[in-house]
């Protein structure tokens, strides 16, 4: 079974100084880092890929200047092979373009099951892989918390608000993987080492037969207006007890609506 991951590599959110602010994106000039909601996805795709007796996890990601950082981490964690897009044409690009670039580099993968995070810690669209699967015309299932793979079937738990739905569809197929549901492993000293060994394959935009003037700034069918600090929280309130705390956490719960 080949399982493909969708993997963003972004700049380290402990980082404050990341906004370019004549763009109003995030410099992304610096080292990047493996954004930790794709780790979920690399497990689980890792955990399938055992649970089948054979097959690999292979990676896809796009990202400026061919920066490998993040994908190391991934391949240390125990994923095959990454397929890494990176072009000057593609800063700038929306959640669409994104999606555009990234399904025509799984492609060449011929996944049967497809990784991704509901989101991304960067842009928070929530939309890149509904969009991937639209244009691979695939199944896709969303916020999956577990997945079981029979007869080329995928059968997915997903996470709802009132518990989860159990849902089929048949492979290949796109699934969000929500954070949190698998704990990803660490990095061995032999998987480090062994992940300076394995093939990326880095591609620009001619290579994916892309036309530069459908992505980046030039296609962006999405801007950012403007950008301001987030407002300082306000103080909590402070209960002395006097016998009566009980009943003022109690009123300050039901105003809230959680009792």
């Amino acid at each position: 079974m080949i399982v493909v991951v969708c993997v963003k590599q972004i700049p380290d959110p402990a980082d404050p100084g990341a906004l370019d602010p004549e763009t109003r994106t995030l410099r992304r000039d610096a080292k990047l880092i493996l954004d930790e909601s794709d780790s979920y996805g690399v497990e689980m795709g890792l955990q399938l890929v055992d649970a089948a007796g054979e097959g690999e996890v292979r990676l896809v990601s796009m990202v400026p200047r061919g920066e490998v950082s993040g994908l190391r981490t991934a391949l240390a964690m125990g994923a095959e092979s990454a397929v890494l897009v990176s072009d000057e044409a593609l800063a700038g690009s929306d959640a669409l373009s994104t999606a555009k670039v990234l399904a025509r580099a799984i492609q060449r993968c011929e996944p049967d099951l497809v990784l991704t995070a509901t989101e991304s810690s960067d842009g928070y669209t929530g939309t890149v892989p509904v969009q991937i699967a639209e244009l691979l015309d695939l199944p896709s299932v969303t916020f999956g918390k577990e997945i079981v793979v029979t007869d080329g079937v995928a059968t997915v738990k997903r996470q709802t608000e009132d518990g989860y739905d159990e849902i089929e569809c048949p492979l290949p197929a796109v699934v969000s993987v929500t954070a949190g549901v698998v704990e990803p492993r660490y990095p061995s000293f032999k998987g480090i080492m062994a992940a300076k060994n394995k093939t990326v394959d880095v591609l620009d935009l001619a290579e994916l037969g892309i036309d530069p003037g459908t992505v980046g700034w030039a296609g962006a069918r999405q801007e950012i207006t403007d950008i301001a600090e987030a407002p300082a929280r306000d103080a909590g309130e402070i209960i002395v007890d006097e016998g009566d705390a009980h009943e003022r956490i109690l009123a300050f719960l039901d105003d809230l609506k959680v009792l």
